[in-house]
């Protein structure tokens, strides 16, 4: 009997690994293969026959996406851009989950529902009147008012996700801060945002890959190379006559390359954010 359950045990690691592995190659896959298509010179991209490993190397592609496409300009505005993104949604939505978390005030729950309503809707019924907007107020075709188009669909995910995180923080901790003068500003800054850090990090991280990787909103309100985000650029690359495979492979990897940086610096917090909001204290 023992010995029949420990072989099921056994039969039961070896699929779960089994789907592991092959979830991994599948996720990974395309990334291994966009970088061998980049070290490969475009006669041996464009093939009759499949090559899975490049026979010659080069690194022409990232020299050229690097120098002749304004390449760098365009990682810089996505990085501006995401940076605005993310602060303003942690400025604003922070004040707004904590209200959402701590007061019962009229039409609090209506306004939760609202939230899900704007992630409900497709983005791009949402363009046509931003455009209105940001032209009327003159922010179109500007780092920050494509900064602010972002919060406009990413802010209702921030406050949902962090709402979580300051519910299962202690109300005690806060109350005892309270009775010894602290103001609710302060109680909040003091006790419940360090209590709430880790979901904090993990929701900015969410944030910050959404806003890194848009491409519709970029595409609509942005018309010059100065305010113009990284996914704009790369898709600008593609001409009528032309598709150049190893220049647009180099680019995906460069611009995956600050995710993977941000994931390394920030994985251990923002996995420890993620199993802290599934339990509520």
């Amino acid at each position: 009997m023992i010995e029949s359950k420990r072989h099921r045990r056994m039969i039961a690691n070896i699929a779960t690994y089994i789907v592991l592995v092959s979830l991994s190659i599948f996720c990974i896959g395309p990334m291994i293969w966009m970088f061998l298509t980049s070290i490969k010179y475009e006669a041996d991209i464009v093939t009759q026959t499949m090559q899975y490993m490049p026979s010659r190397i080069t690194f022409d592609n990232y020299v050229a996406i690097w120098t002749q496409s304004g390449f760098p300009l365009l990682i810089g505005n996505s990085l501006v851009v995401t940076l605005l993104t993310v602060t303003i949604c942690v400025v604003t939505g922070t004040l707004a989950a904590y209200a959402f978390s701590r007061f019962a005030f009229r039409g609090r729950d209506q306004l939760m529902l609202g939230y899900l309503v704007v992630r409900m809707f497709p983005a791009v019924m949402m363009i046509i009147p931003l455009y209105v907007v940001m032209r009327g107020v003159g922010l179109v075709d500007s780092r920050f008012g494509l900064a602010l188009a972002y919060t406009s669909f990413l802010l209702p995910l921030f406050v949902w996700m962090l709402k979580g995180f300051f519910d299962s923080a202690p109300k005690e901790l806060e109350s005892a801060a309270r009775i010894d003068g602290s103001t609710r500003l302060g109680a909040m800054i003091r006790i419940v945002v360090p209590l709430a850090r880790n979901g904090l990090v993990a929701s900015s991280v969410f944030i910050a890959i959404a806003a890194w990787n848009e491409f519709l909103f970029a595409l609509m309100l942005t018309t010059g190379q100065g305010s113009r985000t990284w996914p704009v650029g790369l898709q600008l690359m593609v001409g009528e006559f032309q598709l150049p495979w190893g220049v647009l492979a180099a680019g995906g990897i460069l611009s995956i390359v600050p995710v993977i940086v941000l994931f390394a610096i920030v994985q251990r917090t923002m996995v420890q954010g993620l199993t802290a909001g599934a339990v509520k204290g």
